[in-house]
């Protein structure tokens, strides 16, 4: 069996001890430097626990993933090599995949869905150049998956998976190896490690490491709530395929987890906990990691910070949050703010039918709103008779606290409103 083919196996594939991850280390370490470890003070006073951020966004991929990807091309043999090697990624092993490939020499084709920003398909080919060719194909990671394997089988190209192997597991096993040693230098001890959860690699190759060389060292796997695959795993005892997943959180955004990383984890059930988070509470974190500590991270990379705030921390515990990258388009943000301001409850949208008299607006803006309150969104709609009017009208509280008072006086008034809801049809088209 190849390397490829011993990944999708079973008992091959969950006997992975230390030792082999202490071997990609010395194998990756030529071309992949190790990532900072850093003590976060904002963090660590929210949650009274001892904060570290390991920064696996500041590779030259800008992500954790060029481990996996490189300790796996690295060991292929000549007649694979030869063969050329095909991917299928997010973005993220993407861009790890086509680093290998122009380090080593190797053709590649790499398959990434249509969601896919167009900032990590323009940096697989930064990194990659001449050496691969990407092909954007279906609407989730799963159809280009499915692309890349026909692919594959039809030419014979060689598979590199992103997730669900081996020597892929092995190389992001290195983060935890890396965290452990540089607390080690502090004279410090992991107490829990916080881990983002898309296919479930990086969570794996962590959960190895740590069941040798940490047992007492507590996982906490954080995935996006639409799409928490390892957990439907781990509730059904075997991988389940997500009828439906919302795509913002793009690098974590998979429908089926890996067999080989859901057999790491359910060999490690004890010590691994499971949580999800909403896709707004990502955006804020995101957020929060920019305005406060200078941290560019991409949904995916901020999954780790955003289970924190759920987790029920002791005073001075030592926790590290994986950043794990940072390929975030700039042209995201304004919905990334948006999803912010809902989650945190300061956005919200209505359907606002005017009386066809004059100084309505004038009434509504008096009457009806707060203070606090602006407008972000006001957009006529139609004239519904002869009587009265609708009009779209986006608000942004200045707290929370002050949508009660917002809905009582709209319910007082002769100005008729309707609040959207988030989830219903109306309000996801105008989202």
């Amino acid at each position: 069996m190849t390397s490829q083919a011993q990944g999708a196996t079973g008992a091959q594939t969950t006997d992975i001890h230390a030792a082999d991850i202490q071997l990609a280390q010395a194998r990756i370490s030529a071309v992949i430097a190790p990532t900072p470890l850093q003590y976060c003070p904002r963090l660590s006073e929210e949650t009274g626990a001892e904060v570290y951020l390991k920064r696996e966004d500041l590779q030259d991929v800008r992500s954790y993933k060029i481990r996996g990807a490189y300790n796996n091309i690295s060991q292929l043999t000549a007649e694979e090599r030869g063969a050329g090697i095909v991917a299928a990624s997010a973005g993220n092993h993407a861009q790890g995949v086509a680093y290998a490939c122009r380090t080593l020499e190797i053709t590649g084709r790499i398959y990434v869905p249509n969601q896919t920003p167009k900032q990590k398909r323009d940096r697989i080919m930064v990194h990659g150049g001449d050496w691969v060719e990407v092909i954007v194909t279906g609407d989730s990671f799963d159809e280009a998956s499915a692309a890349a394997h026909a692919y594959s089988l039809e030419t014979g190209a060689t598979m590199v998976e992103p997730f669900d192997a081996r020597n892929t597991i092995i190389g992001q096993g290195t983060v935890a190896a890396e965290i452990l040693a540089q607390l080690t230098a502090m004279g410090k001890q992991a107490d829990t490690i916080v881990v983002p959860v898309g296919g479930g690699g990086l969570i794996a190759g962590v959960a190895s490491y740590l069941h040798d060389m940490a047992p007492h060292t507590a996982i906490v796997g954080v995935e996006p709530a639409s799409a928490a695959s390892m957990q439907a795993a781990l509730d059904n005892d075997g991988p389940i395929t997500l009828e439906a997943i919302d795509p913002f959180v793009d690098g974590a955004a998979v429908k089926r987890i890996g067999d080989a990383n859901y057999q790491v984890i359910d060999a490690n059930r004890s010590r691994v906990h499971m949580m999800s988070v909403s896709e707004g509470a990502v955006c804020t974190e995101m957020l929060g990691l920019y305005q406060n500590e200078g941290i560019v991270a991409e949904p995916a990379g901020a999954l780790s910070v955003t289970g924190l705030t759920q987790l029920q921390t002791r005073p001075g515990e030592v926790v590290v949050c994986i950043i794990s990258g940072g390929n975030n388009d700039v042209l995201r943000y304004n919905e990334i703010v948006e999803r912010s301001l809902v989650h945190r409850g300061l956005k919200h949208y209505f359907l606002v039918n005017f009386p066809q008299e004059p100084g309505q607006l004038r009434m509504f803006l008096e009457e009806i709103l707060g203070p606090n309150d602006d407008i972000t969104l006001f957009e006529y709609l139609k004239r519904n008779n002869r009587e009265t009017g609708t009009a779209l009208v986006g608000l942004q509280l200045g707290s929370a606290t002050d949508l009660e008072p917002l809905l009582e006086r709209m319910a007082n008034s002769r100005i008729s409103c309707q609040q959207l809801q988030p989830g219903s049809p109306e309000y996801e088209f105008l989202t």
